[in-house]
């Protein structure tokens, strides 16, 4: 018997069976598919800075505290496995044609993030293949980016290196339970034992807690990605208008991110959706319109409708946990979220105030609801 199942094996999943494991669990990770195959393949890598000392939000701290853990486990990852995740400290430049940047420049200054608001004659020192029909922008210089599917093998590497066993292909449908305890999770070809579960099922994770009793507002949002082929790349910063973004790779890719569709779990791109990316990416950067288009796929977040993901105890329960709900932030808060869920399971001391992360204030968005409103919402809570 395992003394943790992990049901899910995504970025969030591996971190925290990597967590555990390296502090002595034994440890299971049971996935419905192959690991690593979803929504933490699909993401861009971006990784925004924070400074833990300055953030007062749930988000921010979670993000802070993720920022200072990255340098620190991309080490360890390649020590581990000798794989290279691709890490890199690149900055970023926020870009806007229609709105003015001071607000939100000014509140990551607050926090204890370096920025700089860039004029036309700086936005051009730093990058000068931008538009010039850009209106505002500024800069930090402490963004950093991953490959995603880099650093989804070196986890899974370094997983099996301290002893993590792999489950794939086991989708999980629900629990045997014996008083407030699970003592099993089901799937359709056995029942697993454990002494603690941990659903990190991303956008698949509403069912299992369900099954639990309790209806988290979890749900899919397609996100699709474009990538383009250039050499030599344009630009060296990862550039962003709001939610969409262009990440360039060192190896001449850059990828175009990325659509917000809620249309349950279809996972395919479109025409409207990539025409779209192809748009905006050729508006910031007009010499992209001669990139080769190399490729294009898409992934489902797990959308909560809330800037924290869910990081907590299920209620009626005593052993059962989730740590889900991360949208667009699993990669990046991946291992800010696994030294949570490590110190919550083996009862040691919060980095972090936890309550943020619970489940007040959970019951499911309207059905009604558009997703403009919804991501609005949430970018306002931002």
């Amino acid at each position: 018997m395992s003394d943790v199942i992990v049901v899910g094996g995504g970025v969030i999943g591996l971190s925290a069976a990597w967590e555990l494991a390296s502090h002595g669990a034994t440890v299971k990770i049971i996935d419905q598919r192959m690991i690593g195959q979803e929504a933490s393949w699909a993401g861009a890598g971006m990784l925004p800075p924070g400074n833990l000392a300055g953030e007062t939000s749930g988000e921010g701290r979670l993000r802070a505290l993720s920022c200072e853990l990255w340098a620190e486990w991309t080490q360890s990852l390649r020590e581990a496995t000798g794989i290279d995740n691709g890490y890199q400290n690149c900055g970023a430049i926020e870009v806007s044609f229609d709105r003015g940047l001071l607000d939100e420049a000014n509140t990551w200054k607050a926090s204890g993030n370096r920025v700089e608001l860039l004029s036309d004659d700086r936005r051009r020192h730093f990058e000068t293949a931008i538009s010039s029909s850009i209106k505002d922008a500024y800069r930090l210089d402490e963004f950093c980016q991953v490959r995603n599917p880099r650093h989804l093998k070196a986890l899974a590497a370094a997983c099996a290196e301290v002893g993590v066993e792999f489950l794939e292909g086991a989708a999980a449908c629900g629990w045997r339970v014996s008083g407030n305890r699970v003592t099993h999770i089901r799937t359709a070809g056995a029942d697993y034992a454990a002494g603690q579960f941990v659903i990190c099922s991303g956008a698949w994770s509403r069912q299992l807690t369900q099954e639990a009793g309790v209806e988290l507002n979890v749900e899919p949002m397609r996100g699709q990605i474009v990538l383009l082929r250039c050499s030599p790349l344009p630009f060296r910063h990862v550039i962003q208008d709001g939610a969409r973004y262009l990440v360039p790779r060192t190896d001449g890719r850059i990828l175009i991110g990325s659509t917000e569709e809620r249309v349950g779990f279809i996972k395919q791109n479109t025409v409207d959706g990539v025409q779209s990316l192809l748009k905006f990416a050729v508006s910031v950067v007009p010499a992209l319109a001669s990139a080769e288009i190399e490729r294009c796929w898409s992934g489902l977040r797990p959308f909560s409708g809330r800037e924290e993901p869910f990081i907590t105890r299920l209620p009626a329960q005593n052993n059962l946990f989730v740590a889900t709900g991360h949208f667009r932030s699993g990669l990046q808060m991946s291992p800010g979220t696994a030294v949570l869920v490590r110190q919550m399971l083996l009862g040691q001391e919060s980095s972090i105030p936890m309550s943020p992360y619970g489940l007040v204030g959970s019951a499911l968005a309207s059905k009604d609801a558009s997703i403009e409103e919804l991501v609005a919402t949430q970018s306002q809570q931002q």
